[in-house]
This record gives structure tokens, C-alpha cells and sequence, in this order.
């Protein structure tokens, strides 16, 4: 991925990169998050656990900073993601926070992101 692509997938509301997130994640067969001894975690304003995924290496490294420095990068294989990493994230009462870019992110249920991402899958 060149800069130029990197700066304007980065700058796009939430809604248009979780779209960006699906196609993207079933096209590599892995999504990404940050990882140092467990996993990077955040809270929304209501104090929900969330846990942050990303497309793209990239992405991820590109929010490993203040709180996240000490995080690296880490893949996560998709069909383990969707058959046993989301049911044990809802089981654990976190929700997913998709394509964060150290301002939002698109959050949501873990039952639609398997329905979404089973949906993209469906296509290939």
C-alpha cells in the first residue's frame, strides 16, 4: 500500500471503513490487531469494553502510540477470527471496534460483523 492510498483510506468516516474492513479482511484471509502480553483494549463513553481490529498492518501500527506504544502488530488468521476469536469476544462482553484511526472507529455488535464478514465471504 503506497502513502497516498494509506492517507485517504485513513480519513474516511467509520461507516465507509468498516465497508473497507470486510472487503479487505476476506481478500487477505487475516485481520489485525495490537498485542503485548494480551490484547489492546479501549472503553467507549458507556464504558463498554472494546477491542480494536484493523484491515491492514499498517493501520494498526499506525495507531500503536500514547496508551498502544507498547504494542505491536499482530495477525490473526480469519476463519479462527470468525469461528473462535468474535464468539469468545462476545462470550467475554467486549464488542469489536472496526478501522479505528486514533479518532473513531465503526463499533458493533459481534453477531453483525460474523454476518458481515460471512456475507463478504460468500462472494469469493
Amino acid at each position: 500500500m503506497n502513502q497516498k492510498e494509506f492517507e485517504s483510506v485513513i480519513q474516511l468516516p467509520a461507516n465507509i471503513r468498516y465497508e473497507y474492513f470486510i472487503k479487505k479482511v476476506v481478500d487477505s484471509e487475516e485481520v489485525w490487531s495490537l498485542y503485548e502480553n494480551g490484547w489492546s483494549v479501549t472503553k467507549d463513553d458507556k464504558g463498554t469494553k472494546l477491542l480494536p481490529f484493523w484491515p491492514k498492518k499498517e493501520f494498526a501500527e499506525y495507531c500503536a502510540s500514547e496508551d498502544w506504544e507498547i504494542y505491536n502488530s499482530k495477525s490473526i488468521d480469519l476463519y479462527e477470527f470468525i469461528d473462535e476469536f468474535l464468539p469468545n469476544l462476545k462470550r467475554d462482553g467486549f464488542q469489536p471496534s472496526i478501522f479505528f484511526n486514533n479518532v473513531d472507529s465503526a463499533i458493533l455488535e459481534v453477531d453483525v460483523l460474523i454476518e458481515d464478514l460471512k456475507t463478504e465471504l460468500e462472494k469469493y
